[in-house]
């Protein structure tokens, strides 16, 4: 596993063992109200994270720091690394694959994903550097991939 993938995983961890629920009915959002120790009829008590997620009110401010950490986390991780080589190159051969550049060759979603912008990485030599070691390792996998089947 690469650097960035274990980054990734870690945080996943912590966003996952945050009191979070979601709900896309009646019945769910009663039953997380219940899981976060609320009364189904204390929705003074909640808050929308989007995409139909819900945390208690007092919880916010631990929410955003939560992803304040994690966002910090991973943009220090990018500034240390130097020559794009390391967590960088990683980092984007991981998004890559997920987003089937191979495939696509667009790095839109990509980019979504990481929250970067093509203006900041060209001016970025060492993400411009990671990101096309990134592009050239993934188009080489593609290329030895055998689509034969017998």
């Amino acid at each position: 596993m690469n650097k960035y993938d274990e980054i990734k995983e870690k945080h996943q961890k912590i966003v996952n063992d945050f009191p979070m629920k979601f709900a896309f009915s009646d019945e769910q959002f009663n039953q997380g109200m219940k899981e976060l120790g609320l009364d189904p009829k204390d929705t003074d008590k909640v808050v929308s994270i989007g995409g139909g997620g819900f945390i208690r009110k007092t919880d916010a401010k631990r929410f955003g720091e939560m992803w304040d950490t994690l966002r910090k986390e991973h943009n220090d991780l990018i500034k240390a690394d130097k020559t794009g080589e390391g967590y960088i190159k990683d980092m984007f051969v991981s998004e890559l694959e997920n987003h089937e550049y191979g495939y696509t060759y667009e790095l839109d979603d990509t980019l979504d994903a990481l929250e970067l912008t093509r203006e900041q990485i060209a001016n970025s030599p060492t993400l411009k550097h990671g990101l096309e070691l990134a592009r050239k390792e993934v188009l080489h996998k593609e290329s030895e991939v055998d689509y034969e089947y017998e």
